[in-house]
């Protein structure tokens, strides 16, 4: 059986080989440090990875995307690496609110949802013209994000004060509505309107900022669809940059031990298929589950009793429970569009939508081939079900955890995912897709257990800690650690989770790691992450290793499959 050969010492080694990780190991390779990723499954991505089942191909968790359009911030941080990653289009028909008593679409277009509604509800004229204005403010201050990433922990002095005021420039349209959270949410709609129907279009939000941010993303056209072939593409992508360019990805690979001299990270032992490998660099970035570095990867001593408290304490965002359905013709067939649907009671209190009860929580509902027609063959399509869901749902799914926290699955398990995929299924029957049970070809069920399993992330969760006050004051989320040259990396560093942050905190710890080694360096990529200049600036510098934008995507096994029938026909 084949191993892997890493080299005795790397500039940096980073931890965990999702989004984050591998854009950090792109980045390094284009700035000449020398890396290596280490992922303990068996290909890239994390939750981009995707999985694919005969010929279909679904994403794991990826529903929407924002910050990926031509002046995105992931965009953005791409182009330092190269102009050939995959690349997505803007998303039309965003999302859609179904329940018993309305059918409400948001669109790019969100004045045509305002005028739905001045039609429908007259008497919520003012406040109706209100929130759509308030809305539109936040989308314009979204504008000058993509320049306001950089952490604080790589600026000098001088630079706080500036960035300070923007920041606070960039807050301004958020304030008024900060306070209007949990309890006092139906306070904060209030002064919008007061027509209960209104109110139960949102009835998950938890806050109003939730309720006016997507249309915010939405008056700016910051909605993006997956590129051709799925969230996958990303990291099939980065994994072609950073070899190219010289840096070393190694799979099966479980970091057991961070190595720690002094206090300073010194580098890190792994598990490959039964062999143990000690690698040592001058910086570890660990882009995996904080808790489980802190308390497993670390001497004990290494992070004071108090922070890891707060990590163990700090409100997560939940797990999922998804249903992967392929189907026997096109999801448009059924009347399903690109939009990602939400079916729900808005007569269930709010904790209970999202509490994971399958007969209650809103669930949602996707068809990716709406938008990508090579996930599946021509005559198929795919539905995706999902639901939040927590890791100590049904005790724990049914499974019991050894020593080393993994899970054994057994009957119990496969009963309880059979039975809320028949739930799910016919709730989606009754409230929107007449006989789906009928035209399903495939069904695969994941659960908090799953994602545990291939992510390693703490109970599964899809974006580790919530922003909110109790994380904001515990300061759960940081680029910097109690061990000198070991930096965070991934959703754990910073707080809101999804693709822009995971991809924000790489280009932070690249920046955290060239203030030490290499100031030209990290002058250019700080410039450009600033607005002090662009890409062309950027690019005409010879501090930046050369890549050659030769990146092919793979076809997908639907794609292969009507490649092959054509070949056949033409040879009969």
């Amino acid at each position: 059986m084949r191993g892997i050969e890493p080299k005795q010492h790397y500039d940096v080694v980073i931890i965990g080989g999702g989004v984050s990780g591998l854009t950090s190991a792109a980045l390094f390779s284009k700035a000449g440090i020398s890396c290596c990723v280490i992922e303990m499954d068996n290909r890239p991505g994390g939750y981009l990875a995707g999985f694919r089942r005969h010929d279909f191909r679904f994403d794991s968790a990826i529903h929407w995307l924002n910050n990926c359009g031509p002046n995105g911030l992931v965009t953005k941080i791409f182009k330092i690496i190269g102009d050939d990653s995959p690349k997505c289009e803007d998303q039309k028909n965003i999302r859609r609110f179904v329940s018993d008593e309305f059918d409400y679409l948001v669109t790019n277009n969100p004045d045509e949802l305002k005028e739905q509604w001045l039609k429908e509800f007259p008497h919520e004229k003012k406040g109706i013209i209100r929130f759509f204005r308030d809305a539109k403010r936040i989308g314009k201050s979204f504008d000058s994000y993509a320049n306001l990433s950089r952490t604080m922990n790589s600026m000098s002095w001088y630079e706080y004060p500036i960035h300070g005021l923007k920041m606070l420039r960039f807050a301004l349209p958020f304030i008024p509505h900060i306070r209007f959270t949990g309890e006092k949410m139906k306070k904060g709609l209030s002064r919008y309107f007061t027509d209960e129907k209104l109110h139960r279009v949102f009835c998950s939000e938890p806050d109003v900022l939730s309720c006016l941010i997507p249309i915010s993303w939405a008056y700016i056209k910051d909605f993006q669809l997956p590129p051709e072939g799925g969230s996958q593409s990303f990291p099939e992508w980065l994994t072609h940059t950073i070899e190219t360019m010289g840096g070393e990805i190694f799979f099966k690979s479980k970091v057991t031990e961070v190595i720690v001299q002094d206090n300073v990270a010194k580098g890190v032992r792994l598990e490959h298929r039964g062999t143990t490998h000690t690698i040592s660099s001058k910086y570890v970035v660990a882009a995996c589950d904080a808790e489980t570095l802190f308390e497993k990867m670390l001497p004990k001593e290494s992070i004071p009793a108090k922070m890891k408290d707060g990590l163990k304490g700090a409100p997560l965002y939940a797990s999922a429970l998804t249903v992967a359905l392929g189907i026997d013709c096109p999801a448009e067939e059924l009347g399903l569009g690109e939009e990602i649907v939400f079916l729900a009671d808005p007569t269930v209190p709010k904790e209970d939508l999202g509490k994971g009860d399958p007969y209650l929580s809103g669930i949602h509902i996707l068809a990716s081939t709406v938008r990508d027609k090579s996930l599946s063959l021509p005559e198929h399509g795919t539905i995706t079900l999902f639901i939040p869901a927590w890791m100590d749902n049904n005790d724990y799914w049914g499974c019991v955890a050894d020593e080393n926290g993994t899970y054994s699955r057994g009957d119990e398990y496969q009963k309880l995912k059979d039975k809320y995929a028949d739930i799910l299924i016919d709730r989606v029957e009754k409230g929107l897709v007449p006989n789906l049970r009928k035209h399903i070809l495939y069904c695969d069920v994941a659960t908090p257990i799953t994602h545990y399993r291939y992510t390693g992330n703490k109970n599964g969760t899809m974006m580790a800690q919530k922003p909110g006050k109790e994380n904001y004051q515990g300061k759960v989320a940081s680029y910097i650690t109690p061990v000198k040259n070991l930096y965070l990396s991934g959703h754990w560093a910073d707080l809101g989770g999804g693709i822009p942050i995971a991809i924000k905190s790489s280009i932070n710890t690249t920046l955290l790691v060239l203030q030490k080694e290499d100031k030209k360096r990290f002058k250019l990529l700080a410039n450009y992450m600033d607005g002090k200049i662009g890409v062309a600036e950027l690019r005409a510098s010879d501090l930046l290793i050369p890549y050659d934008n030769s990146w092919v995507k793979d076809p997908t096994p639907a794609q292969k499959k009507v490649k092959r029938r054509e070949e056949s026909a033409t040879t009969e």
